[in-house]
């Protein structure tokens, strides 16, 4: 009797059609209400306008943060190559960079979810669209080496973008606009007309203030030491008795 051969994973059934077209429907839809609302929205929301029942749903996305995390992870990567066109069509360096910022920014504030999460994304290497992210600003970065002040890196400009992006969060319901002049602000200060170093990364442990600045030590009185400290006046007087 033959024995059956186990199958080998090049022979496993290709994903059907229906549930490739379903899935493809739950990032559709998951991607323009996480733009709309956020995070906070309810899963049931994403499955009523994709058209799925929260099976289907559950099937391909277990946790609603698998499904955040594939939409970010879309987002971030379509935000990188739209820049990289972008600063490969500028011939001037610093047009470039500044092009990047201000297209970076203007996407940030119009995905609600991006800027709930993007400065947690940026701490994830695995984050395919964050590694493409930080490619196209080493890209930029190299181009304006010339323009920029001494001692400006990658990760200067990455953590730029996650501070102006803070920027645009807490501003964005009041004054959507002012991160504009946060940004004019910013990318100043960057020129290499700012001649006056940097100031150096601080190593872990080394942020204590130096020892000449600390407050003196104050001295606690010994149980032996005769120069003790003085009665209160409020300490009751023990009588004396006259044997």
């Amino acid at each position: 009797m033959a024995v059956a051969e186990p199958e080998s994973p090049t022979r496993r059934r290709a994903p059907r059609v229906d549930a490739i077209r379903n899935r493809e429907a739950i990032v559709e839809a998951a991607t323009a209400v996480l733009a709309e609302q956020g995070t906070a929205v309810d899963v049931r929301e994403i499955a009523r306008r994709s058209g799925v029942g929260m099976g289907t749903l559950y099937r391909h996305f277990p946790k609603k943060e698998d499904l955040v995390h594939e939409v970010l992870r879309q987002e971030f990567t379509g935000w990188a190559e739209s820049a990289r066109r972008e600063a490969i069509g500028a011939e001037d360096p610093w047009a470039a960079l500044t092009g990047f910022y201000q297209q970076a920014l203007t996407g940030y504030a119009r995905h609600r979810a991006i800027m709930e999460n993007f400065a947690l994304a940026c701490s994830s290497p695995d984050l395919d669209g964050i590694r493409q992210l930080r490619l196209v600003i080493e890209e930029l970065c190299a181009r304006a080496t010339d323009l920029l002040r001494p001692g400006v890196t990658t990760d200067d400009l990455l953590l730029l973008l996650v501070s102006l992006g803070h920027a645009v969060q807490v501003t964005d319901e009041h004054h959507p606009q002012r991160w504009h002049r946060l940004l004019h602000i910013s990318l100043d200060g960057l020129r290499a007309d700012h001649r006056s170093p940097l100031p150096a990364d601080a190593a872990p442990g080394t942020d204590r203030k130096p020892d000449s600045e600390s407050p003196p030590a104050v001295r606690r009185p010994s149980t032996q030491d005769s120069s003790a400290a003085p009665r209160s006046s409020h300490e009751p007087r023990r009588r004396r008795t006259n044997r």
